[in-house]
């Protein structure tokens, strides 16, 4: 890809508007001064102060965010978050992201929002290391009321939509966004509107997604193309010796789901880069930038899938999509301690040094 080439694809992301549904994440970071550690009185134990305190859209939401970062012209969140103080906080990261309309993001006492807190201890001259994370998640099912009206807002919305993306990141199956009514929406939608992009990424695997462009990791790829992988409860019981398969294998497997879907795939695989494939193209690698230093691998996925959304909506051939997507995977991981993303020039800087 040419200079040339990425001013007139990046130029078309301003006039995209991208839908994306799934499950909406508080990033919460509490920020350690070590150096001013105390001992409880009462209990005896430590007491880790906290100087500051950094909330970002995490999840679907840190894809949100990354959208933004790119210029996307409209954004269109579709999800939901609780009544509580953790809901306050995640809308209005979000109002805060370019290009935003939270119309049909729903508040509902029947949800708590989902919330990953983050403590992470500060020293001087060294990155910064997370300690143990705090999660709050639903535990029981969606109610069906919240699935109407989520169904309801997708509906109405395709039309507007030039490209969509649905994002599984539930900590329980059928607790969050993507709920099996959900994604016979997602597969309604897909099939009323066949020019467009619908970018799925599942943490639970995405052996019951309707076929849409599938992004997926490399334990994932495994779950989804070894049967007796697909049995296992979830995708983290997966042998590590299924994540690191050979990559001619794993292109092997690209090429036969996106035979089988029509849709394009891709298989991101940390170090070892990303490998994509489409019903007319076949399955290419492409490696992974060097990396410049200390690195944090949070939201790097997130990066990843926004890039490579409105990268083939903006017209992208499937290389040229891996490529911007793996040099905004390399800008988010060198940003520590935070949830990241990346520009429009930081990513022309990255490949066009």
């Amino acid at each position: 890809m040419t200079p040339e080439r990425f001013t007139a694809l990046t130029s078309r992301f301003a006039q995209l508007c991208v839908g994306v549904i799934g499950d909406f994440s508080l990033d919460r970071y509490f920020d350690i001064d070590p150096a001013k550690a105390e001992t409880s009185l009462e209990t005896g134990l430590p007491v880790h102060n906290v100087t500051s305190v950094r909330c970002s859209p995490g999840a679907a939401g840190n894809i949100v965010q990354n959208l933004g970062a790119l210029g996307t012209g409209k954004l269109w969140p579709v999800g939901f978050c609780g009544e509580d103080g953790e809901g306050f906080e995640l809308l209005r990261a979000l109002r805060a992201v370019p290009g935003v309309s939270l119309d049909n993001f729903l508040r509902t006492p029947d949800r708590r929002t989902f919330t990953y807190t983050k403590p992470l201890r500060h020293t001087p001259s060294q990155p910064p290391v997370e300690l143990s994370r705090l999660d709050i998640k639903n535990w029981a099912p969606t109610p069906a009321d919240v699935e109407d009206e989520l169904c309801s807002a997708l509906h109405d919305l395709a039309p507007e939509f030039d490209a969509l993306i649905v994002m599984d990141q539930a900590g329980v199956p059928g607790c969050g966004v993507i709920t099996p009514a959900v994604l016979k929406t997602v597969r309604e939608v897909s099939l009323a509107h066949p020019r467009l992009v619908i970018l799925a990424d599942s943490r639970h695997g995405l052996g019951s997604f309707p076929p849409l462009v599938f992004k997926m990791n490399a334990a994932e790829f495994a779950a989804l193309t070894t049967p007796a992988q697909t049995q296992r409860h979830s995708i983290g019981d997966i042998d590590p010796a299924a994540a690191a398969l050979p990559l001619a294998e794993i292109m092997t497997g690209a090429n036969r789901l996106a035979a089988a879907s029509q849709r394009a795939v891709f298989i991101t695989l940390a170090e070892r880069g990303i490998i994509g494939a489409a019903p007319d193209e076949p399955a290419v690698h492409l490696p992974a930038l060097p990396v410049r230093g200390e690195i944090d691998i949070v939201g790097a996925g997130d990066a990843v899938t926004a890039a490579l959304t409105l990268s083939l909506a903006a017209g992208a051939t499937l290389g040229e999509a891996m490529q911007l997507a793996q040099a905004a995977a390399s800008i988010v991981i060198h940003q520590l301690g935070t949830t990241g993303w990346a520009r429009v020039p930081e990513i022309k800087a990255r490949l066009f040094r």
